[in-house]
C-alpha cells in the first residue's frame, strides 16, 4: 500500500495536532456534505469528539455507511479511504496514527 498523506491532500480536513517519533496526532474536521480526498492511515486510534454520519469508500470499490455518536472511540489497522460527510452537521475527531 502507497502512503497518501492526508494532510497532503486535504490541508483544508486534517491538521496535525503533535508529532514525535511515535505518533503523528491529527485533527480532522469535515463539514456536513463535504468530502475528503482518497488518502491512507497507519495503524490508527480514532477518537470522534463531534459524531455524524459518513460514508466510507475504498479502493476496491468496497463502502460502508456508519453512524458515529459523539465520544465513539474505533481502532482501524492501517488503511487507505475516502470519507463523506452524509449528515447535517460538521464531524470533528482526533486521529492518532502510530509509527511504529
Amino acid at each position: 500500500m502507497a502512503y497518501i498523506d492526508p494532510v497532503e491532500v486535504s490541508p483544508e480536513v486534517y491538521t496535525v495536532l503533535f508529532e514525535n517519533e511515535s505518533v503523528r496526532v491529527l485533527d480532522m474536521t469535515l463539514a456536513a456534505g463535504k468530502s475528503d480526498v482518497e488518502h491512507s492511515h497507519t495503524d490508527e486510534t480514532v477518537i470522534f469528539v463531534k459524531g455524524g454520519n459518513a460514508h466510507i469508500a475504498l479502493p476496491d470499490g468496497n463502502a460502508m455507511d456508519a453512524e458515529l455518536p459523539d465520544g465513539h472511540i474505533m481502532w482501524h489497522e492501517a488503511w487507505t479511504h475516502t470519507v463523506s460527510n452524509t449528515g447535517s452537521s460538521e464531524i470533528k475527531a482526533i486521529i492518532v496514527e502510530s509509527k511504529s
